[in-house]
């Protein structure tokens, strides 16, 4: 069935906020794009909600959709925002909590 509602995001025109929906006391996601060479997954997080610090064995692009978090990258802390950007490179600890409510872009990509 989640291979179908992918499939069902081919060739139309979507809003990526619309997507995945907010819940209260957690974090949801939903997988936009699943392939050999990666994947894009949508998350929402709610106020205070994080994913501890961790690596990955991928380069990642996370890309704030709405809302303010705070990414953690080699102990360096940025302060992110709608429409901001960052590359996590492979290997390098990593971690990312909710300011306020609000939604990002993962784009993992697979040597």
């Amino acid at each position: 069935m989640a291979d179908k509602n992918r499939e069902d995001l081919h060739g139309k025109v979507i809003r990526l906020n619309d997507l995945v929906e907010y819940q209260n006391g957690t974090i949801a996601s939903r997988m936009v794009i699943v392939s050999k060479a990666g994947s894009i997954t949508l998350f929402s997080f709610d106020e205070g909600e994080e994913i501890s610090e961790h690596t990955a064995p991928y380069d990642a692009v996370v890309t704030v959709l709405e809302g303010v978090c705070d990414v953690t990258l080699n102990l360096a802390i940025f302060r992110m925002k709608e429409g901001e950007t960052i590359i996590f490179p492979a290997h390098a600890p990593h971690a990312v909590k909710a300011v306020t409510r609000f939604k990002m872009m993962l784009t993992m990509i697979r040597e």
